[in-house]
This record gives structure tokens, sequence and C-alpha cells, in this order.
């Protein structure tokens, strides 16, 4: 079979590893390799502060909490995501609001949101899918006229741009992630991406279990207490020294992703050009991280067949979420505004291909082989 993702490798992780184990004595959190994570993160997106977190849904959580989320408040966001982006809110007793998204893109539809705005919404959570950005113009045009907090789950997103501009640097808060199944791994991690220099002191209580322990080992003060609400948001210098390490050779670990996105979409195309699938849409000013490479079908039940055809044929592709509004928690805690004309629609006939560090020209070609071979039969 060829899998749907192996967790990116690079060669330098088990040294790195060592040093941290062996060199540093430290393998718990905020070591050397922690803070060479966050200054890299740092350099490359232009953000004021970035703190190296256990997961991205973390960084959401401590994003909603910075963000002075309230219980009654409501969050704009998309249906189709990742369950975190709204758990975060749901946590702090907040209503997730779902607007429709954008057939093109899949990203949230920013024309449906300024209908959604109540005296009660307090801020904008939007999704960069498969790393290519939301309309941030017309969306932080939005925010600003209506005093709301915009915050990025760029999960999918590090190493893309909108307009020149790093995705999870425009808004209030961005919130990346280093799962193993993203272009840059820790296995489980993320990070917390904060523009505003005045928030960082709160961002490190709230990560380090509500103390001021980060001033301590800086230095600045000569014993640390408990300042506020907190909890442990630290990775272990495990993880971040397997991270740093990938770090080293982001641009080559990119460029072997984006080499297979080309092929695929190259050799794809003349099946999107007979009108039988259709591909992936990467707007002006957007750049395209290859985070992942789909296709859709024309409906739910050819998208089954050819999940099935393809496990025949040793390859493993999957589809991607459940709309939040149609599950059981969904119709629980939030609420869909206006009508369901994509999300539902396009959600049912994505499919997510093969992607990942180690995939090769030969397997891209053993997959689309198979796409033509489903689609010739057919």
């Amino acid at each position: 079979m060829i899998p749907f993702n192996t967790p990116p490798y690079a060669g330098p992780e088990m040294e790195y590893l060592r040093m941290a184990a062996e060199g540093n004595h430290k393998i718990s959190g905020d070591g050397e390799f922690t803070e060479r994570c966050s200054r890299w993160i740092e350099e490359r997106t232009g953000t004021a502060r970035a703190l190296l977190t256990t997961s991205c849904t973390h960084a959401l959580e401590m994003a909603a909490h910075l963000s002075g989320i309230e219980a009654g408040a409501e969050v704009i966001m998309p249906s189709f995501t990742f369950v975190s982006t709204a758990d975060c809110f749901v946590l702090r007793g907040a209503v997730p609001v779902f607007v429709d998204i954008r057939p093109d893109t899949m990203n949230i539809d920013e024309r449906k949101i300024e209908a959604a705005i109540t005296d009660r919404t307090r801020a904008i959570a939007l999704v960069h899918y498969a790393g290519v950005a939301c309309e941030m113009d017309a969306i932080m045009d939005i925010a600003r006229r209506h005093r709301l907090i915009v915050i990025e789950d760029a999960a999918q997103a590090v190493m893309s741009f909108y307009r020149g501009r790093a995705l999870g640097t425009i808004g209030a808060f961005g919130c990346y992630s280093f799962h193993e199944t993203k272009n840059l791994s820790m296995g489980e991690g993320g990070a917390l991406l904060i523009q505003d220099r005045n928030r960082v002191e709160d961002a490190e209580i709230l990560r380090e279990k509500g103390t001021n322990r980060s001033k301590y080992f800086r230095g600045e003060i000569d014993k640390y207490t408990w300042m506020n609400y907190g909890s442990s948001y630290l990775p272990s210098e495990l993880n971040a020294a397997y991270l740093c390490a990938q770090l080293t050779v982001a641009d080559e670990i990119q460029k072997s992703r984006i080499d297979r996105w080309e092929q695929y979409r190259r050799e794809l195309l003349p099946l999107a050009e007979a009108g039988r699938i259709e591909l992936p849409v990467i707007p002006e000013g957007c750049t395209n991280n290859a985070h992942m490479f789909y296709i859709k079908t024309k409906d739910l039940e050819e998208r089954q067949r050819l999940i099935a055809f393809l496990k025949e044929n040793g390859v493993y592709a999957v589809f991607h979420y459940i709309p939040l509004h149609s599950s059981p928690a969904g119709l629980r805690f939030g609420r869909f505004h206006g009508e369901d004309e994509y999300t539902t629609r396009e959600s049912e006939r994505l499919l997510r291909l093969p992607m990942f560090h180690q995939l090769t020209e030969e397997q891209v070609h053993v997959i689309c082989t198979a796409l033509k071979n489903f689609y010739q039969e057919k």
C-alpha cells in the first residue's frame, strides 16, 4: 500500500534528540531547542512572539483565553474544519456560529461573515484550508469595522503566505500545528503566534501553569509565583529537538512536497479538463505550501467507490471532515447561520490523496494512473 501519510523524517532528528538528552541534559520544556524553534518561527514569519505548544489545539485554547472569550459570546467560523477550531471556544462557554464556505478554496466565505454578526459576536476564527489563505483583506476590514478579534487557525499553513504576509501573523493570534501529518512535525505539537507584544507576558503566564516562571528563567525576577489562571502548554524538549532538526532543512522538505504537488496537478489535468474531477484552486496573492493535494469527485457516491477502487489498487486515500454543524456536538453547542449551500456538498466530494515528504515521483505516477483507470472504467 502507498500510505496516506508517513511522518516527515529528514535525517538530523536522532542526533538532535541525543543532543537534548546527553549534551544539554534537558528533556523537559523550554530548553535550548524550544527557544531555537521559537526564534525560527519569529524570523521566518515576522511575528512578535512565537510560543511552542503541545498542540495546535492548545495554541487555539490559549488564543481563546487571551482574546477574553467568555460564556455567551459568539465566534464566527467555518463548519468545514477540525473540531479544535470550535472546541477551544466551547470550553469557554462560547457559541460557534458556522457560516458557509467558498467552493473554490474550501475556506470561509468572507461575503457571509458580516450577516452573521450580532451584538454577542466577539471574534472571527478562520481556517486556512490546505495552507491556502482566506481572503484576509476583506476579513480584517470586517473585523476592524465591528471591533472583532481575528484568530487564524493556520494548522495547515506553516510557510504559506497571503500577499507577502505569513499566514498566522495577520490576525491577533495565529495557531500552527506540528502534528505528524503536517509539513514539519514534532509528533504532537504546535505554536501560538502573538502580534501584540503587550500580550506576550499574559501568554507566558498562561502557558506556564499560571506562573511567571518564564521571567524567572530569563533572570528578570529572583523567584516565581502563581500569577493567574494557567495550564501546562509547553512541549518536551525531545519534541522540540525533533522539530528543530526539521527546521534546519525546512526549505528542502517544502520543495519536495511542492514538486510532488505539481506532479499531481500535471498528471491529473487531463481528467480535470475532461470534466471528470476538479483540482485545487490557488487564488491570486496566495501561495501554496503543498500541505495536501485533493481532488473533487462528482458526488459522495462516486467518492466512496473511488476510495474503494484505490484501496484495491494499493493506494490509501481519505476524505476530510464531517461538517461540524451536522455533528452531535455541533448541533448541541453551535448554530449555522444562513444557507448551507456548499459546506456539506463540497465536503462530500473532496478526496485527499497521499502527500508526505518521502512520497516519490514513481508513487505519485502510480496513484495518478489508478485514478485514470478508475475514470476510464467508469
